[in-house]
């Protein structure tokens, strides 16, 4: 009787809640799947319209730009399209000076800085000694401290440090770190975010691996550059990429503390399309120029970016 029961039950269940048919949800996944395709395609575009019209308006004269800028036409590549603000800004600005000299100042600035962070964040993460949480808890709270509270500060002592400059063939001994590339690199290499972002990483990896190592006899700096840096990529490539992103956008440090053009990056270099008359379409030419490094780098090293930033657990 009881069976009856059951059995009874289970077909009345079954006709109040019919199946789905396996097509059935396939479609609604595909739906949902294109909707999703679409908004992200829809915001894409969105966040790209600022550099199709820089690209697109560093083509135009200046008259042009100025007529289509509350039409669609900003947009578009028509009209009178031709390269002169290009040549333009070659003429007003050495741009390949202050390319290389970003380039110099920001390769040394990632790759000290990577070294540098890295033997930090490995010695706050994998060694146990006295006071370690509380160089950490520093570390991080120096990140509430804005640049431009401090930087007057480092003019003065930068000014004041020991150097060796080369005078006729002759190396002598100066102070002042002024006019030169080390006072655009040095005060950058070491970085609190890029310190906690390694130490967070380094947390991740299972310490046992540096008990094996120990046991065979590996010194911590064989761990550290045999074991954690080939198991760190993402972390040394989000790094780079932090660090890329603020020394070749540098602009209030070089303008406060290189005074010679031979050695100005090329954000300073903003600053020659802005006196008397601004030349928009050459202004357009030479931010689009100084665009491509960084959509270069990022687009280089985004799948490691996003990786690192989903393991290391870092939010917001």
């Amino acid at each position: 009787m009881s069976d009856t029961r059951t059995l009874t039950t289970s077909r009345r269940a079954s006709r109040r809640t019919p199946a789905v048919p396996e097509s059935s949800a396939k479609a609604v996944r595909l739906r949902s799947r294109i909707l999703l395709y679409v908004a992200l395609t829809l915001f894409g575009i969105i966040f790209l319209f600022p550099l199709v019209f820089m690209f697109v308006s560093s083509l135009k004269p200046d008259a042009q730009i100025l007529q289509d800028i509350d039409s669609p036409m900003a947009f578009l590549p028509v009209g009178d399209i031709s390269l002169d603000n290009y040549f333009g800004v070659f003429d007003r600005v050495p741009v390949a000076q202050f390319m290389f000299n970003s380039i110099l100042v920001t390769v040394l600035t990632v790759g000290l800085g990577l070294i540098v962070n890295s033997m930090a964040g490995f010695a706050l993460s994998r060694l146990e000694w006295k006071g370690r949480v509380v160089v950490l808890a520093l570390v991080i709270a120096t990140l509430i401290v804005p640049f431009e509270t401090i930087a007057v500060p480092m003019v003065y002592w930068v000014a004041q440090l020991p150097t060796l400059v080369i005078e006729g063939g002759v190396l002598k001994y100066d102070f002042g770190w002024l006019n030169t590339y080390e006072v655009q690199i040095v005060p950058f290499i070491a970085n609190a975010f890029s310190i906690f972002l390694f130490t967070q990483y380094f947390s991740t990896i299972p310490k046992s691996l540096d008990e094996a190592a120990r046991i065979d006899g590996a010194s911590w700096f064989t761990i550290y550059r045999r074991i954690l840096v080939p198991l760190s990529g993402p972390a040394f490539a989000t790094v780079a990429i932090l660090t890329f992103l603020p020394a070749w956008n540098q602009y209030l440090w070089p303008l406060m503390v290189v005074q010679k053009e031979e050695l100005r990056p090329v954000m300073v270099g903003m600053q020659y399309f802005f006196q008397l008359n601004t030349a928009w379409g050459e202004v357009m030419a030479y931010t689009s120029l100084i665009t491509i490094p960084v959509l270069i780098v990022f687009l280089i090293f985004q799948r490691a970016f996003v990786s690192s930033i989903a393991a290391s657990g870092v939010k917001g």
